[in-house]
C-alpha cells in the first residue's frame, strides 16, 4: 500500500482527510514521523501555500517511497473582493482561536443583507511524488454566511457557513455528512484519481 505523509500539524484537517481518503493509501502525519518544523506560508494563493508545505517536507523523505499531500484552505467572501482568503486561519489576528475569527466575520458582515453574504469554501491541494513530480488540484464548493452561528459541529468556519446545494450549515453537518460534499472532499478526491492513474 503506497503511503502518504500529510503535510499538517492540523489534527481535525489530518483526521478529515485521512477518513476522505478512505483505505486506499496508508496516511502518516508529521507528529507521526516526528518531524517538528514550522512552515511558513507566505504564498499568494491557496495553490502556492499548499506548495510550500509539501516543498518544506520534501527532504524529510529522501529515499522513502512516500506521497506527500498538502492543502491550503480558506473561505472567500465576495463581498470582502474573496476575504479572508488565504488568511483565513489568523483573520483576527495571529494566535488567534476559530471563535476570534468568526467572531469577527459575523461584526464586519452585521449590515450586509441576506441576499449579499454569498461565499465560498476553497481547498487546494499538492502533492509531491517519489519521483519528484508536483501534481495540484482545487475543490470549491459554494454557500452563503449565516446571520448568526449555526450549530457547532466541525471547525473553522463551519458554523457560519450555509453549503448553496444542501440549504444545511457545516456547523449542523456530522463529520461523515460534510466530508461528503466538502471543499476539501472535493479537492481530496480528484487528488485520490491523480494518484491512482500516476
Amino acid at each position: 500500500m503506497r503511503t502518504i505523509l500529510l503535510a499538517t500539524g492540523n489534527q481535525n484537517k489530518a483526521k478529515e482527510i485521512k477518513a476522505m481518503l478512505g483505505g486506499a493509501f496508508e496516511v502518516v502525519t508529521m507528529k507521526d514521523l516526528g518531524i517538528d518544523i514550522e512552515i511558513i506560508e507566505d504564498g499568494l494563493s491557496y495553490k502556492e501555500n499548499a506548495l510550500i508545505k509539501v516543498r518544506a517536507l520534501k527532504p524529510y523523505v529522501q529515499g522513502k517511497d512516500m506521497i506527500i499531500m498538502g492543502d491550503d484552505s480558506g473561505l472567500s467572501v465576495d463581498i470582502l473582493n474573496g476575504e479572508p482568503g488565504i488568511y483565513s486561519a489568523r483573520y483576527a489576528g495571529e494566535n488567534v482561536t476559530y471563535a476570534d475569527n468568526n467572531k469577527k466575520l459575523l461584526k464586519v458582515m452585521a449590515e450586509v443583507p441576506k441576499e449579499k453574504r454569498g461565499a465560498a469554501f476553497i481547498t487546494a491541494i499538492a502533492m509531491i511524488l517519489p519521483d519528484g513530480r508536483e501534481l495540484t488540484c482545487q475543490g470549491l464548493v459554494r454557500g452563503m454566511i449565516a446571520l448568526d452561528y449555526c450549530g457547532e459541529e466541525g471547525f473553522g468556519y463551519d458554523p457560519l457557513f450555509i453549503h448553496e446545494e444542501t440549504g444545511r450549515c457545516f456547523g449542523e453537518m456530522t463529520n461523515e455528512e460534510k466530508n461528503k460534499i466538502s471543499h476539501r472532499a472535493v479537492a481530496v478526491a480528484k487528488a485520490k484519481e491523480l494518484l491512482l492513474n500516476n
